[in-house]
């Protein structure tokens, strides 16, 4: 086969030919690393490597550092001259597709940064000139949002660790070729050792790039949230051979401390408890911080009874082999899909004149929790929170549940009729009787068949996007959403039939249902409505999706045939049509007893905002050491309000905030496509920018050539934005950097 087809470009030194890679894929890369020809890096990869800076002035980890810290020393841009950046770079990640959205936060390391397209294509670009180095892309079908890479190196042995849907790959750092004695030729199936649920299908995707400690990367998954969710285990991985070193049980092997929290051999009936969000390594100490989420069925626990260790909880273990040191759980029993969404910050605190090493983990809930590194030891007060009102039939609710409140909460804790939106006096009529038909108050309260009003909502309070923590402040800096959400369950038992289409509604119900809801309309954010998606996709699109899967969307063609994938993407266009009710549903898939989830949506007004009064989205700072909240503001606006002449409300937003040593706070994160620098100290606003589109993604900021920059993904394609694939790169003009 010719150098051509291999899809290379080949130069001549004056002692080697040299093959760079061009967008190769698996297949063919790996025709080149098993030839006996070495490929070597570009010339234009050794020259992106003359830029590079040191290691604590680049980006070498995602979210900045392992310990999650969101910052850098960089004060090149700063209080004085932010108002002068201007766009340095802009790189085409392609990939753009219907609601495809780029949620990477890149990472640069000695001058090439490596960063994700849409559809996971890895690409290496000069991190001074965003010219690309080389690229790949898997012949996998992608069916997951990507969020970054990992490097490691030792010697002359470079990596980037990436995965894809259910595949971690290891590729050549300098070439983008992959590792051939990693795995299976470059790749490890992450399905294996996960239980015959994973075999057999279950949705299984890894979001969150591992965590890289020695010769190992730590991982966790993304799970479905049904009933026949797989196993939640966090694994660490040799990263030379691919290996599973160490497995952390997160839903306990009988007779193992937390199985007592669980039914009889838990393991073969239930799954999740996993860690999608990252996790946090103390590299000093040996020890890795890992955010659990919750069990599955995660809106219904009548078949779980018990606390479900170790399964919304913060888990302290040796990095090196995986055992537990200690823990706390955030939520027993969880029935609100209260999953931890972002690594915990390792942070530093004074009490009693002493500095303390802490663990800091924010929540949806809106709450921080603080604890000794150590010893999980907490360094604020918890108390108990009464879980209010009954539960449906069969279910066994938590009597309480752990708040941290002595760190004020960074959101609206409750719900109730004075918070109300008051935008117009019809939206705060409609809002108002809807909400005297549910149950609401609480911070903790079931859900019910007639509905339960969540606040924070299921976004939070905090989401994946991170925290970001100031060392010499102690300031945690927290982005929040503040929309309330509807939970609401139907008993199967009480479900009937409609003619002529019974078969199809069962089939969605136990397909679809747990997160578009049973009238299609899923949640106005994340989870899209299916309403029409055939008139917008065309059919035959649609049809692909369903069977393939896409983002959170599960490939439903591993475990449905043709035929039933054809009627369930016919049936999930029209769903709203047949508005479920309990007197018009049909038992899903014969299942006898038990419920399905028939609301999972945002509470929004008849006009699409958000039912509670604003802000709807904020930036908080919080003083750790203190207690005290130093600055609150409303960030962003939504583009429906702003048409409307309404500013500072505040928007849902997701990506996280950098801050660095020149006095600043960057964060996009917001619908309102706007990239925004805030006085980090006082909140101020001095800069912002109109990105191509909305920049749902943690920036990154490094020196590369001897300037600052500051990156991010402008991917869009989150609440009812237009999606986009540029990577958007801001310095100080050349002439006026240091």
């Amino acid at each position: 086969m010719g150098i051509a087809r291999l899809g290379v470009a080949m130069r001549v030194w004056p002692s080697r030919i040299e093959l760079a890679v061009v967008g190769v894929s698996l297949s063919t890369a790996m025709l080149i690393a098993c030839s006996d020809a070495p490929v070597l890096p570009s010339a234009a990869f050794h020259t992106a490597r003359e830029h590079s800076a040191p290691a604590d002035r680049e980006w070498r980890t995602y979210l900045g550092d392992p310990s999650v810290s969101h910052s850098s020393p960089l004060d090149e841009i700063h209080r004085g001259n932010v108002g002068q950046l201007e766009v340095a770079w802009t790189y085409d990640a392609r990939d753009v597709g219907p609601r495809s959205t780029m949620q990477c936060n890149p990472i640069v390391v000695r001058g090439v940064l490596y960063a994700t397209s849409a559809d996971t294509r890895v690409f290496a670009l000069n991190a001074a000139t965003g010219e690309e180095l080389w690229s790949f892309r898997s012949a996998e079908p992608n069916r997951s949002q990507n969020r970054g890479v990992s490097y490691w190196s030792a010697g002359d042995d470079e990596r980037i660790l990436f995965t894809q849907s259910d595949k971690l790959y290891a590729l050549d750092a300098r070439t983008g070729i992959p590792i051939a004695s990693f795995g299976s030729g470059g790749s490890v199936d992450l399905r294996s050792g996960l239980g015959k649920r994973a075999k057999e299908g279950a949705r299984l995707v890894v979001t969150t790039p591992g965590s890289v400690f020695e010769d190992l990367l730590i991982l966790g998954s993304s799970t479905s949230e049904g009933r026949a969710a797989a196993l939640g285990d966090v694994r660490a991985y040799d990263i030379r051979t691919g290996e599973v070193r160490w497995t952390f049980h997160t839903i306990p092997v009988n007779g193992t401390p937390g199985s007592e929290t669980w039914p009889e051999n838990a393991r073969q009936n239930f799954g999740a408890a996993n860690s999608w969000a990252g996790v946090s390594v103390d590299v000093e100490r040996a020890i890795a911080f890992i955010p659990t989420g919750s069990a599955a069925f995660d809106l219904y626990g009548g078949d779980r009874p018990g606390d479900n260790l170790f399964a919304n909880s913060l888990i302290a273990v040796d990095a090196r082999t995986g055992e537990r040191i200690w823990h706390y759980q955030i939520v027993r029993h969880d029935l609100w899909d209260r999953d931890l969404p972002s690594p915990p910050n390792l942070v530093t605190v004074k009490r009693d004149g002493k500095t303390i090493p802490g663990v800091a983990q924010t929540t949806k809930s809106g709450q921080v929790f603080l604890f000794h590194r150590e010893t999980g030891e907490p360094l604020s007060e918890i108390t108990e929170s009464e879980v209010v009102g009954a539960a449906v039939s069969g279910e066994r609710a938590a009597r309480s549940q752990p708040v941290s409140l002595a760190i004020p909460p960074f959101a609206r804790q409750v719900f109730n009729e004075e918070a109300v939106t008051r935008r117009t006096p019809e939206a705060h009529r409609a809002v108002l009787d809807e909400l005297r038909r549910m149950r609401s108050g609480a911070l903790y309260m079931p859900p019910s068949l007639e509905g339960t009003v969540l606040q924070p909502g299921l976004d939070g309070g905090a989401q994946w996007g991170g925290s970001a923590f100031d060392t010499e402040t102690g300031f945690l800096y927290v982005n929040a959403n503040e929309v309330p959400s509807i939970i609401q369950l139907a008993n199967v038992k009480d479900l009937g039939s409609v003619s002529g289409k019974s078969s199809a509604q069962r089939r969605y119900l136990a397909a679809c249902s747990h997160c578009h809801g049973a009238d299609g309309r899923g949640d106005g954010g994340a989870v899209l409505s299916l309403i029409g998606v055939t008139d917008r996709l065309g059919f035959l699109e649609a049809y692909r999706v369903v069977r393939d899967g896409r983002g959170r969307m599960p490939a439903f063609g591993e475990w449905l045939g043709w035929y039933e994938i054809a009627v369930l993407t016919a049936y999930a266009n029209q769903a709203a049509e047949d508005v479920v009710t309990p007197e018009t549903h049909s038992p899903p898939d014969g299942r006898e007893g038990g419920y399905v989830n028939v609301g999972f949506r945002n509470f929004v007004d008849p006009d699409g905002f958000p039912a509670s009064r604003p802000p709807w989205g904020t930036l908080t700072a919080i003083d750790l050491n203190r207690e005290i909240i130093v600055w609150r503001l409303p960030l962003g606006d939504l583009p429906w309000s702003l048409e409307l002449g309404l500013h500072g409300l505040g928007a849902r937003n997701y990506g996280g905030p950098v801050i660095t040593e020149g006095g600043l706070l960057f964060i996009a994160a917001t619908p309102d496509s706007k990239f925004r620098a805030f006085d980090k100290m006082n909140g101020e606003l001095l800069w912002e920018s109109e990105l191509p589109a909305a920049g749902f993604a943690t920036p990154s900021t490094y020196e590369a050539g001897g300037r600052q920059f500051i990156v991010v993904a402008a991917g869009g394609g989150k609440l009812r934005q237009p999606s986009g694939s540029q990577y958007v790169a801001y310095a100080l003009p050349a002439a006026s950097a240091r």
